[in-house]
């Protein structure tokens, strides 16, 4: 699920600050599938690659800096996807 699918007809998302805010919708969509004991590989796989591409997203917001996963095979997933785009990514600079 990405952004544009968890908001109204003909609005793909709401930007505060360059950032678009659907994508924080998509990303629990997405990891509510995840957990789904129910879903289809075909499902699964496309919500772990829409969940994926919302990472730089939710790390430019600081939602994992306030926020933990509850679900510990979700945390781990998802951890280990945000270690391989932090490991790829220029350093960034100190916050003031």
């Amino acid at each position: 699920m990405q952004a544009q699918d968890v908001l109204p007809d003909g609005q793909d998302f709401v930007t505060r600050n360059g950032i678009p805010l659907g994508s924080v919708a998509a990303f629990l969509a997405n990891a509510q599938l995840l957990q789904d004991p129910g879903a289809t590989a075909e499902a699964m796989q496309a919500a772990e690659r829409d969940l994926v591409a919302l990472l730089p997203t939710l790390e430019a917001l600081g939602l994992f800096d306030v926020f933990e996963l509850r679900s510990p095979a979700l945390r781990d997933k998802v951890a280990r996807h945000r270690s391989t785009l932090i490991g790829s990514a220029p350093a960034a600079a100190p916050r003031a």
